[in-house]
């Protein structure tokens, strides 16, 4: 006998229905989500390349803040150590004309105003520690808090900041040490204010003492601005060597973002495409099981 059966087409059809709708969702998934795939399983054999970029693209990421950190230090190191190498020349000068014309009028206000800067300059701070102070960033570096207070003081005594030397990591598998200390920029500026705070405070008149006293302090100031420009040419030097390699870092960041880019995200054009696609075919699919569902073999036996 010949059997004729309509289940197993409703079956094979609603299969089909099924997967149709699976792929549709899957679809605008995708396009809700912006992401070729909902995990890295879904990447298939570029998984583990993806992950290996995104691995290095997060490296980059991590080290380009530690630059950006790290420039925002230098800049302000540039800021405060040439307001010393200012406040030196400036002084210099005044300290010349007063001797040049015997007239010391005002000269002691522009002294410690001097003083006040410098000091200022020496305690700077990041916001996170003294900026000088070497591994001691909780510590001011310069202690004296007056002119008169530098009277018989030494390196020793006035600076509290130790000599290590801060580093970052800027680079794959570079690090970058840039530490700069209060003692080896002010050392030289602190000789010159000695010299005058042992003199007393200057007059209308300077006294023999007083002239000698600024005659010294010319000379140690002369001394001085060499060794703080030398430092700050140096400082120049690691924000120029910075900046290229915050440049560089960049550029294998962008290649790097461009490839995750490649391999994640959704082409919206395919998107489109695809909806279309698998609309008509889900459409076409619900036609044929209507039709297959209509059909009855009573209807051909009439």
């Amino acid at each position: 006998m010949i059997r004729f059966a309509t289940v197993p087409f409703q079956r094979t059809l609603q299969g089909g229905i099924n997967q149709a709708q699976a792929k549709l969702a899957d679809t605008q998934l995708a396009l809700n989500s912006g992401k070729k795939a909902q995990d890295l399983a879904g990447l298939g054999s570029g998984a583990v390349r993806t992950l290996t970029a995104r691995s290095m693209l997060a490296r980059e990421e991590a080290q380009s803040a530690n630059a950006k950190l790290l420039g925002t230090t230098l800049s302000l190191y540039d800021t405060n150590i040439t307001a010393v190498d200012t406040l030196g020349t400036e002084l210099r000068q005044k300290l010349l004309t007063a001797l040049g014309t015997g007239d010391g009028a005002s000269l002691q206000g522009a002294i410690e105003g001097a003083f006040d800067q410098f000091r200022a300059a020496m305690n700077a701070s990041d916001g996170d520690g003294a900026l000088f102070a070497g591994g001691r960033g909780d510590t001011e570096p310069f202690g004296p808090r007056t002119l008169a207070d530098t009277a018989g003081a030494t390196t020793a005594t006035a600076f509290a900041n130790d000599g290590v030397r801060a580093s970052a990591r800027v680079g794959d598998g570079t690090d970058m040490t840039y530490g700069v200390v209060a003692s080896e920029i002010g050392g030289g500026m602190l000789s010159a204010f000695r010299a005058l705070a042992e003199a007393g405070p200057v007059g209308d008149k300077p006294t023999a003492a007083q002239l000698d006293a600024m005659r010294a302090a010319i000379t140690r100031i002369d001394e001085a601005l060499p060794q703080v420009r030398s430092i700050n040419a140096g400082n120049g030097q690691r924000q120029a060597r910075l900046e290229t390699m915050q440049d560089r870092g960049q550029a294998r960041a962008d290649l790097l973002q461009a490839y995750v880019s490649d391999a994640e995200d959704a082409d919206y054009g395919q998107i489109a495409t695809d909806l279309a696609s698998q609309k008509t075919v889900l459409q076409a699919s619900f036609s044929v099981f209507s039709q297959l569902s209509g059909l009855s073999l009573v209807s051909y036996l009439r």
